[in-house]
């Protein structure tokens, strides 16, 4: 399975979103998409291009949001790519490496994901299918949120050399990860995995991961979508005591942000206890959130260095944490068209009085209830304060600020420009917009 992963990823040749991911000397398709291995090949694959390294989604992911949103400070100025993103603005331009690979990278996840889905779809062994499908949708699912919490608008599919990409907007693209992951729901309905899927996919796939990735998702991104109903509903179907849902590394795959930034203190660290929040809404000093995602340096500046999820070159990143979904819960209270004020505090209380032994993850605050106004205003602030904190590094920083309506002084872009590489091959890429 690796060589056959290894071979598979050679044959990247990445241009714009025609999708020409085309190499003469890598493994053909009719072998790739049209035989159980091969399929479960590029579908491990998918996990691997998804995080493994510095070109991918979920490096550049957590960079730009924190860069972005002042969650990180730069360390050295020489990383330009970096150092556009830290300035902000006019100097993230089309070159920028990193917007580059984010579009880049996860248009390759959606197209080979969609062929994974297409050949499983073929195949005699519809158990085997069932697997194959859900496992590359929620990577497909992932890489078009993604790709939606970082530009305007996204490719509606993936298009050829004959016939470029339309866009959507990203509003349609959250609506079209949902999509994907109910299409998977559906799939996993008709026919339950079998134990050849299962022999070959890494041992944290089972019923249970799919079962809570999938929902987990589908609130997720319901939520960005504004369908608070069926982010509700998906929440609450979530076991908030799993922990399986996982990036998981080795010491050949080590964790891209421990190995770039944490381990070289070359790159960005995080800023400080206040996790780059305004005063009006820095972490209480007795949150023990704060130790958790923070380490103290005596002797070497900067003082406060990343730890959390990115303290050594195989720790798993959770692809989710249980207690978003309480604050998924808490948002859709607040804002429905009913508001449900009560309800919303009650979720923010679970969160903020929760101890770290009690999460699966040992993340939790143990601090005292609420007791701020209990206005719809006030408890968005609050929400967006223990999102901020709850999911540090997650990467959704930009796109919870935007959509909790935070100041735009409070971030320093507010959508990514297209890249060069897609312009200069697509004449259906909207135009840049202004910041």
């Amino acid at each position: 399975m690796k060589k056959l992963l290894l071979i598979i990823l050679s044959g990247l040749s990445l241009v714009g979103c025609k999708q020409d991911f085309t190499n003469p000397g890598a493994i053909g398709d009719t072998d790739a998409f049209s035989t159980p291995r091969g399929l479960a090949g590029v579908a491990v694959g998918l996990q691997n291009v998804y995080s493994n390294g510095r070109l991918s989604p979920v490096y550049n992911g957590i960079t730009a949001a924190g860069a972005l949103t002042n969650e990180f400070r730069l360390m050295n100025a020489g990383n330009t790519d970096e150092f556009q993103l830290f300035t902000g603005g006019a100097v993230v331009d089309n070159l920028n490496g990193i917007v580059g690979n984010m579009w880049t990278w996860n248009n390759k996840i959606i197209y080979d994901a969609d062929n994974v889905i297409n050949g499983a779809n073929k195949l005699g062994d519809k158990a085997y299918a069932a697997g194959l499908i859900a496992y590359a949708s929620i990577f497909k699912a992932l890489a078009i949120g993604n790709l939606s919490m970082f530009f305007e608008q996204i490719p509606a599919a993936p298009g050829t050399l004959a016939t470029p990409a339309t866009f959507q907007s990203r509003a349609d693209g959250f609506r079209r990860a949902v999509s994907t992951l109910r299409a998977a729901q559906t799939a996993l309905g008709a026919n339950a995995p079998n134990a050849a899927f299962y022999a070959n996919v890494p041992t944290t796939v089972n019923a249970a991961f799919f079962n809570n990735t999938i929902n987990a998702l589908i609130a997720h991104y319901s939520l960005f979508a504004g369908d608070f109903a069926s982010a509700t509903t998906a929440a609450n179907a979530v076991d908030l005591n799993f922990n399986g849902a996982v990036l998981g590394y080795d010491a050949i795959v080590t964790n891209p942000i421990f190995t770039t930034a944490t381990a070289t203190n070359n790159v960005f660290q995080i800023l400080d206890s206040t996790l780059g929040l305004p005063t009006a809404l820095a972490p209480d000093l007795n949150d023990q959130r704060i130790p958790f995602y923070t380490a103290i340096n005596p002797t070497i500046q900067p003082r406060y260095r990343i730890r959390g999820f990115f303290n050594a070159p195989t720790q798993a990143i959770p692809v989710y944490l249980p207690d978003e979904m309480r604050l998924i819960r808490a948002e859709c209270f607040v804002r429905q068209s009913a508001p449900n004020l009560t309800a919303a505090v009650a979720e923010i209380d679970a969160v903020r009085t929760q101890l770290p032994s009690a999460d699966p993850f040992g993340v939790g605050g143990g601090l005292t209830a609420y007791s701020g106004p209990v206005t719809t205003a006030a408890l968005i602030d609050e929400i967006y304060r223990q999102r901020c904190i709850e999911l540090c590094m997650s990467g959704m920083r930009l796109e919870d600020n935007r959509r909790l309506g935070r100041p735009a002084g409070e971030r320093k872009r507010t959508f990514f420009p297209y890249p060069s590489r897609e312009r200069d091959n697509n004449p259906n890429t909207p135009a840049d917009p202004a910041n």
